[in-house]
């Protein structure tokens, strides 16, 4: 279906067409809607504000499946005219273009193989790419310009790219790193509802490590109250260093604008007696206190250091060797206050 009706809205400029499936030979994206784009650029240069350790990053998709309750890159969908709660989880803007904008850009004589990372803000391996299938382009073109990057997902989809990953790291740097917040199954059916189970995560990581991919896991986000008992951050770490996972960064749950609101009304459906232990925990904004923060990093890095894993550190993602470049950490970390995406 043409997109004529739109035209002058903020996808209507680039709208190839308008997708909506709801065929019984599809059920798994009954009801999500895919608006197929052409955009302009696909390598985008993070803020400099940013807390995030790498500098560009590529999205092949927006809004995001796997319809995480807390998920910060909710507030994006606002930008597009479309609401941060279930358009966010069913209006999947899809770049059908980006292999060849980044094959291109990567060509130009004015970029200088800059770490790249993605799924930083919503998840390159969400459901979506089973049908679109734009990933193994963008690796493929990483591959061909030793171009160092890193991915961050929750989808267990990555492994059917594990080939090209395998190749890519022959030439360049390549960090991979899964998120597992919790290994609590009923936690994890109503806060993550279309992602994979957690552990089916950990299988990925399993399998990336027995390929000779080293593969790390964010602990994102230890949810406070719900996740956060000592019981349950053990297990997790237990879990997570049975993977074989080269390391386990924490990260705590953080709420902004978009993603708050949505998170608190699903707060109130599912533990309605925690609503004002949420507002007093979270009364000075997106983060929660340092002190919190402060004692769950601590709790999971001596976890690990008892199971034998350890955290990642910050630094300057690898770079080309080919090319003479530093070398440093390729996966996104940040033991600070940051919760990466899609999540």
């Amino acid at each position: 279906m043409r997109w004529d009706s739109q035209k002058d809205g903020p996808l209507g400029q680039q709208t190839l067409s308008c997708v909506s499936d709801d065929n019984s030979d599809t059920p798994e994206f009954r009801g999500i809607t895919f608006h197929e784009i052409r955009a302009r650029s696909i390598v985008n240069r993070v803020p400099g504000a940013s807390r995030m350790p790498f500098e560009w990053t590529v999205n092949p998709y927006r809004g995001c499946t796997h319809a995480c309750v807390y998920c910060f890159a909710r507030r994006t969908h606002s930008y597009l005219d479309l609401d941060t709660g279930l358009d966010f989880d069913s209006q999947i803007v899809v770049k059908v273009n980006a292999p060849d904008l980044l094959r291109r850009h990567l060509g130009s004589p004015r970029w200088h193989g800059e770490h790249i990372a993605m799924g930083t803000n919503v998840d390159c391996y969400q459901r979506a790419e089973g049908r679109y299938r734009l990933m193994p382009g963008i690796i493929a073109a990483l591959r061909d310009h030793a171009n160092p990057f890193s991915i961050l997902t929750k989808g267990t989809l990555v492994l059917r790219d594990l080939d090209l990953l395998k190749q890519a790291s022959e030439v360049t740097d390549v960090g991979i790193s899964v998120s597992v917040g919790f290994t609590d199954t009923e936690l994890w059916r109503t806060v993550e509802p279309g992602t994979p189970a957690p552990e089916r995560r950990l299988d990925v990581v399993r399998t990336l490590t027995d390929h000779g991919i080293g593969c790390g896991v964010l602990m994102a986000p230890v949810i406070p109250f719900l996740g956060d008992h000592p019981a349950q951050l053990r297990a997790t770490v237990r879990a997570i260093a049975a993977s074989g996972a080269t390391s386990v960064t924490p990260l705590v749950l953080h709420l902004r604008p978009g993603a708050r609101e949505w998170f608190m009304a699903w707060l109130e459906r599912h533990h309605p007696y925690l609503v004002r232990r949420y507002e007093r925990l979270y009364a000075e904004g997106a983060y929660a206190p340092k002190w919190y923060q402060r004692r769950i990093t601590r709790q999971v890095h001596e976890l690990a250091q008892e199971y034998g894993i350890g955290p990642v550190h910050r630094g300057v993602p690898r770079g080309i060797a080919a090319r003479g470049t530093s070398a440093g950490p390729a996966a996104p970390a940040a033991p600070g206050p940051t919760q990466l995406t899609l999540l």
